[in-house]
């Protein structure tokens, strides 16, 4: 179960919510000038990539605000929250298992 921090309302569980698809997609300027394909392309085509991905998220059960966060498609770790307009928060730095046993004093 998702924990998600809603940027109005606060942490809470992923079933207050419900999930909008791929954020930062610009609507098309002249959307009457598409051609059937390229409105069909707009509509339902969507990246789908392992790792970061931006996603729109609703809660629907609290405010009914739109926002977004940066999610990791593989851990399903919330890596950010952030209102629409705002832009698109910098992923955290992966951490090399490495370093990090180093830093813990492995590894001598």
């Amino acid at each position: 179960m998702l924990l998600i921090s809603c940027p109005w309302c606060g942490p809470r569980d992923e079933t207050e919510y419900h999930y909008g698809g791929q954020a930062h997609v610009p609507y098309p300027e002249t959307p009457a000038d598409l051609t059937d394909e390229q409105w069909a392309e707009y509509v339902f085509y969507r990246d789908n990539p392992k790792g970061h991905f931006a996603e729109r998220w609703m809660h629907s059960v609290g405010c009914r605000r739109w926002f977004n966060v940066l999610r990791d498609t593989v851990s399903y770790d919330v890596l950010a929250v952030y209102r629409l307009g705002d832009p698109r928060p910098e992923p955290p730095a992966l951490r090399d298992p490495r370093q990090t046993a180093e830093a813990a004093g492995g590894n001598r």
